[in-house]
């Protein structure tokens, strides 16, 4: 798509609007209505202090890291690093590299961390993470509210930057309003689609970085992050993004370059409706603690893209990660159903299996694959770099690690078994056709992670 897209365009650019465009308004209104953003003044003095403490106490610990990540069955080093900070247990996975979370402060949970910042930057994080499912969820309640009125009034906030609706004003809707309108599973729902359960942490000083891609539709200029949608989320769930990017007074605004677009000295979020050529681009500055919300679908019909500015910047990009295959609660579920076909003879302690039936068979080993390729590779090949904040991984590592050795020792009674003379012959074809199917995934993984 991207490539027809390009040649389409030819040497043309798309054209696209920043708030200092008097038709700025008009289209984010009618196009990018999903969008929501609150200035820095918005947010409690508080809250920015303890998170943009915590961003440069995790930076000063070595806490982000470049992720290597596989596009199109080759390995890149993401430009901007990165730290996954969440539920105890839950895991992210984009472009096929999982991240684990090092786990905020839960009750119910011993977590230990290898210092008192580190803990108190997680606990800054679990704050900031409250907060914007608060905003998110009366944004969505003043969304469902405006569009049942049809009130379609636009205000206009003195900085140019301030563009927000009437909706993304302090005060939002007020409850009473809001819920005369919102049914109560609707209400659930919303709950449900804002209810954050990991933040990824960003981090980069585009000084240090010898190449930045262009931005190739619009001549926006330096990319952080290329266009895209973010994936593994909750469907319709909404994303939450607090920005900090560290202005010193060198890094102001040049107000004497009446630039056309947008000002490279600041940062900005670029949204374009996807695979579209016809509704202009949208490029909007972030400030120091300034946050947007995507609502709703936006993250499915728009993409984005993270445009550089000339200083170091942190952002928080909170999500519903969509974790019905990416936590412990459900790999240990796998393991479980896995080892029920494992027996233990009660006098001589041999391990046999209960059936060798293709079905039972199949499911074994693809939970066996699903331990070693999904987590324990997943986790073990980016180093021991989650040590740095926390070693509460390391149990539940060790545990599924004995899982896996379980389910070693199963592949190989499998082979024992339909070795065995009196095995029915039109079984056990059945039994090694499905098998040898799941080895041989096994042995291509096998060498594919060796490789990366």
């Amino acid at each position: 798509q991207k490539k027809k897209l390009l040649e389409e365009l030819g040497d043309n650019r798309l054209p696209y609007v920043t708030p200092a465009d008097a038709d700025f308004h008009q289209l984010w209104k009618t196009k990018y209505s999903k969008l929501i953003f609150r200035k820095s003044d918005t947010v409690p003095e508080e809250l920015h202090q303890m998170v943009q403490e915590g961003f440069l106490t995790l930076q000063k610990h070595n806490c982000f890291f470049q992720d290597l990540v596989r596009i199109k069955g080759k390995d890149f080093v993401t430009p901007v690093s990165r730290i996954l900070i969440g539920n105890p247990g839950c895991t992210y996975k984009y472009l096929n590299t999982r991240l684990f979370t090092v786990p905020w402060p839960t009750e119910g949970y011993d977590i230990k961390y290898c210092s008192p910042q580190i803990h108190n930057a997680c606990k800054a994080l679990i704050r900031l993470n409250d907060y914007l499912h608060i905003e998110a969820v009366k944004a969505l309640q003043g969304q469902n509210f405006f569009e049942t009125k049809e009130i379609k009034d636009t205000t206009v906030i003195d900085r140019e930057q301030n563009f927000a609706t009437s909706l993304t004003e302090k005060g939002s809707v007020s409850k009473d309003q809001s819920s005369s309108c919102v049914p109560e599973d609707d209400y659930i729902s919303l709950k449900n689609r804002t209810s954050y359960n990991l933040t990824l942490l960003n981090y980069m000083d585009p000084l240090q970085m010898l190449y930045l891609k262009q931005e190739p539709y619009f001549g926006m200029g330096n990319m952080a992050v290329s266009w895209h949608h973010d994936e593994n989320l909750v469907e319709r769930s909404t994303v939450a993004v607090y920005s900090y990017s560290c202005e010193g007074s060198a890094m102001e605004e040049s107000n004497e370059q009446k630039l056309k677009g947008r000002d490279p000295a600041v940062w900005h979020v670029g949204l374009k409706v996807a695979w579209d050529i016809e509704t202009p681009g949208l490029a909007i500055p972030l400030h120091q603690g300034d946050f947007y919300l995507m609502l709703d679908d936006l993250n499915m019909t728009h993409q984005h893209c993270v445009l550089a500015g000339f200083s170091p910047r942190f952002s928080s990009t909170h999500r519903v990660a969509d974790c019905s295959r990416g936590t412990l609660e459900y790999i240990f579920g796998q393991c479980e159903l896995a080892l029920q076909n494992l027996q233990t003879d009660s006098d001589s302690m041999a391990l046999s299996l209960k059936s060798l039936e293709t079905a039972v068979v199949k499911q074994v080993e693809e939970i066996h694959n699903e331990v070693e390729f999904e987590w324990l590779r997943q986790f073990w090949f980016q180093g021991k770099r989650y040590l740095k904040c926390s070693d509460w991984w390391l149990k539940p590592m060790a545990k599924l690690e004995e899982f896996w050795r379980k389910m070693e020792i199963m592949t190989s009674l499998v082979l024992s078994e339909v070795g065995r003379e009196e095995q029915i012959e039109e079984q056990r074809n059945e039994t090694i056709s499905c098998f040898l199917l799941v080895l041989t995934e096994r042995q291509r993984l096998r060498k594919e992670w060796t490789a990366r």
